[in-house]
């Protein structure tokens, strides 16, 4: 009989993006409706611009694009998060992947992985981002717990166990000292052992680089494939790349570098011609 544990599919990437090393863009929304600094313009703007900004990427080289609702802050806590914020990232979400037929993944900040698997399964995305899947930290919005043990059973109840899991390993914006006690090693294997399909490894915040060897240390305890998700720019994302298995990449992209600005379609050229594929 074989074994239910360990399933993890070491060739996820291969698998959701036809290639090794992928470049996934991130799709920073503007603020929706519910969201303190929403403006009350309407949501065909937000949309509109979450378009444009997937097509720069997508139509510049990327692989896939994450769709994140980062204009909400400051971020609630996954229960505090209401219906509509998962109504409107379904809707843009799901014209994103029929305009463009790419991958896409989603994440809604913060942590709240319940609405994200929503959201999946209605624009049939292929992946959710989630930053706390094992153990705890203290982020900006208070004590923030893994959330691996309901998500895995709300993926079976939806019957949308092909939608795959990247967890974030020792996550940026936030303080670990509840599991000092505890390596990043080990942090990371909870990872593998709680149903993880892939690996992030961050800096300490937006757009900040972790060091080689530190990126280096997560992929060798976890045995899955690991991406970078923050402080990836034009000119690391080579030295990146020699030792991670793709990356996630948005402020480098956008116009004067700054996340909450739109992408910029030939900063997006120029970063995947320089990675030579």
């Amino acid at each position: 009989m074989s074994n239910p544990i360990g399933r993890q599919d070491n060739d996820t990437l291969k698998t959701l993006f036809g290639r090794d090393k992928p470049v996934i863009g991130v799709v920073h929304l503007m603020p929706l409706p519910g969201a303190p600094r929403y403006d009350d313009e309407g949501v065909e703007a937000i949309y509109e611009r979450g378009l444009s900004d997937a097509r720069a990427y997508l139509s510049g080289g990327c692989d896939a694009v994450i769709v994140e609702n980062h204009g909400d802050v400051p971020f609630a806590k996954p229960d505090d998060i209401g219906h509509e914020t998962s109504a409107h990232m379904a809707v843009v979400a799901d014209r994103i992947r029929r305009e463009l037929g790419r991958p896409i993944g989603i994440n809604v900040l913060a942590n709240a992985s319940i609405p994200a698997l929503a959201i999946a399964s209605a624009s049939s995305a292929s992946f959710i981002r989630v930053n706390q899947w094992a153990n705890a930290y203290i982020a900006n919005e208070g004590i923030v717990e893994g959330e691996s043990a309901r998500a895995m059973r709300y993926r079976a109840h939806l019957r949308a166990r092909g939608i795959r899991i990247f967890a974030d390993a020792h996550v940026k914006h936030g303080a670990h000292a509840i599991v000092a006690d505890r390596p990043v090693e080990e942090q990371v294997k909870d990872l593998v052992f709680f149903d993880a399909d892939v690996v992030i490894a961050t800096g300490q915040r937006t757009g900040h680089a972790a060091d080689l060897g530190y990126i280096r240390m997560i992929k060798e305890a976890g045995s899955l494939p690991t991406l970078v998700g923050s402080g990836v720019t034009h000119d690391n994302a080579n030295d990146i790349l020699s030792v991670a298995d793709g990356v996630i990449i948005a402020s480098a992209l956008k116009y004067d570098g700054v996340w909450w600005n739109a992408v910029e379609p030939d900063r997006v050229k120029r970063f995947i011609a320089g990675l030579g594929r």
